[in-house]
């Protein structure tokens, strides 16, 4: 960290589904993000995600780690971890109670601290004094059919409380909405989209004059528990899920039925894949396998379960999923000794697939305008962030709706960590908080 951001007043969060950001601001509004050590290399991105192991030379029996080193200690050791990824989507989810890790039980808060205490350990260069002023990000709405706003709210306390500070939460696209201001040099009215790995976030924000006593005001948001994740699972519903079974049938006594999705619901992530590799599961796939018609579909799905395989399944997911948003066609490649897959997909085809999700993104964006009483003829810009507001079909979208002139991307990734910090520095920081649950 600089020397001129030692003291720095106060701190920005981005706690993402798929990526956390760390971003600091001094006085003089000078922002600067958080560089990790990785161990693939330096990066001011940390993953949400954690890995546990047994090890009983601590107290608790429980080994862990988060962030990139949660994956490579999982890649080095397998069989031996138990991985979660995009946690944060359990946050309004009513169903979940708690983690299952070996033989412990871990709620969603504990899990929020042990990651926020690998996160400052390894941020420590920049990270050894916390500033008072502590701005969390948090989505317009949480992940999940029927999320409980309030329940992810009182999960989010009881995790940030280990930071010993009052924490200020602020909707994740305002963040970015107010970094972005700092750019415009007249008054605007400004529509932030944030795309994130679970949820679609957006924003409306009136911009002042610059050197104006409050230069942003928050006007309307709304969004949707629709993001990169989904359109992960598109692509591993459209090109693997078929070769493992889905679609196909089984015997039961002289019938012939369809075998239930519920079989592929894990699938949605390849941490939730993870947790499948459990005797339980497996004993009911291999009674599956024996009565279905295509045994060796399931038997790859056996495989893919008990050999760990959804990290490198969904990282080729996550390729072809990148490269088409630069190429017209792109090749699909996995290869083990369980499961080979290799298929040639446009992106006509992955917008095809995609295109539900995309109708939904357009009528929370509707929504979002309503909250704030305008039409799209009163927005003057748009502003895109997040990483699947790379995808072409995202950004048509808006351009379709608002005109290519008036939309604008970049910091992809830590643009909302950065306006965080921001607005962690203005006089008056409650006007930028969340005030009471969203309703859904």
């Amino acid at each position: 960290m600089p020397d001129g951001m030692s003291n720095a007043r106060a701190v920005g969060i981005d706690f993402g589904t798929t990526n956390s950001v760390v971003a600091l601001a001094g006085d003089g509004g000078q922002v600067d993000l958080v560089d990790f050590s990785a161990p693939d290399g330096n990066s001011t991105t940390f993953r949400s995600a954690l890995c546990f192991w047994q090890d009983y030379a601590v107290r608790t029996g429980l080994g862990h780690e988060a962030g990139p080193w949660a994956i490579a200690e999982f890649l080095d050791f397998p069989e031996g971890c138990r991985f979660l990824q995009s946690f944060k989507s359990m946050a309004g989810n009513l169903a979940f109670e708690h983690a299952i890790l070996f033989d412990k039980r871990l709620r969603f808060e504990e899990l929020g601290q042990i990651f926020l205490e690998h996160l400052l350990a390894h941020g420590e260069a920049a990270l050894h004094q916390i500033p008072e002023r502590i701005v969390v990000g948090r989505p317009v709405r949480y992940v999940g059919a029927r999320p409980d706003p309030a329940l992810a709210q009182t999960r989010y306390d009881a995790m940030f409380a280990s930071l010993d500070r009052e924490i200020h939460y602020v909707y994740e696209p305002l963040g970015a909405a107010y970094g972005f201001a700092s750019r415009l040099t007249k008054p605007a009215t400004l529509l932030v989209a944030d795309f994130g790995g679970g949820t679609s976030d957006f924003s409306i924000v009136r911009v002042g004059e610059p050197g104006s006593a409050r230069r942003c005001v928050p006007l309307g948001s709304a969004g949707i528990g629709i993001a990169g994740d989904q359109f992960d699972f598109r692509i591993m519903d459209r090109l693997v899920l078929p070769m493992l079974g889905k679609g196909g049938t089984y015997r039961s006594f002289d019938k012939i039925l369809q075998i239930p999705d519920g079989h592929f619901n894990d699938f949605g992530d390849w941490s939730r894949l993870a947790l499948m590799r459990n005797r339980r599961t497996l004993d009911e796939l291999s009674r599956l396998q024996r009565s279905a018609t295509d045994s060796a579909a399931i038997g790859r799905m056996i495989a893919v379960v008990d050999k760990e395989l959804g990290y490198p399944l969904y990282e080729a997911v996550g390729q072809l999923k990148r490269s088409l948003s630069s190429d017209s066609i792109a090749g699909f490649r996995f290869e083990s000794e369980a499961l080979t897959i290799e298929a040639d997909v446009s992106r006509a085809d992955f917008e095809q697939w995609i295109e539900p999700d995309l109708q939904r993104i357009a009528a929370t964006v509707d929504t979002a305008l309503a909250s704030a009483g305008l039409n799209g003829d009163q927005i003057d810009h748009v502003f895109l962030t997040g990483g699947s507001s790379l995808i072409p079909a995202i950004r048509r979208l808006f351009e379709q709706r608002f005109g290519d002139r008036k939309i604008d991307s970049g910091e992809e990734l830590t643009s909302v960590a950065h306006g965080l910090a921001l607005i962690g520095n203005e006089t008056d920081l409650e006007a930028w908080t969340v005030k009471d649950a969203m309703p859904t």
